[in-house]
């Protein structure tokens, strides 16, 4: 075996532990603020009162598979979540991804490209005078 560890290229990246949301209100919070919805996710993301880290969900639905492909699904959201939200994640936010049925054949490349894409949708509500909290997606009555 050590003739295949040194034939072998390995590339290592080094990546942030990502703060998650445990909380059942947490969820909940976020699934009352503003949302965009692409082809591979659904994005959630609430303006907390504090300026702390951003925090992350990841929720898969059973509609999606059973739990092998929830859970692969699972894993390349969150590996994209990594990828994407150093670049762009803004203090002070709980942000929600939902895994769509799209999301277990769509090209890893792609799903972060969905991703980018909801965070700055979101974020440029966010600078308009309604802000998150009741945005154009928003949940919430008016």
């Amino acid at each position: 075996m050590p003739f295949m560890a040194a034939c072998l290229k390995v590339t290592v990246y080094q990546v942030s532990k990502l703060n998650m949301i445990r909380k059942r209100a947490d969820f909940l919070r976020a699934a009352k603020a503003d949302y965009k919805a692409v082809r591979g996710l659904v994005l959630q993301a609430h303006k907390r009162n504090d300026d702390e880290a951003y925090r992350i969900g990841f929720t898969v639905t059973k509609k999606v598979g059973n739990a092998v492909t929830r859970n692969r699904v699972r894993r390349r959201l969150r590996h994209a979540a990594q990828a994407e939200l150093q670049k762009a994640a803004r203090p002070g936010f709980d942000y929600v991804v939902i895994g769509r049925k799209s999301s277990i054949d769509r090209n890893f490349k792609s799903l972060c490209g969905d991703l980018a894409y909801a965070l700055g949708k979101i974020h440029m509500r966010a600078t308009t005078k309604k802000g998150v909290e009741k945005g154009e997606g928003s949940r919430q009555d008016e």
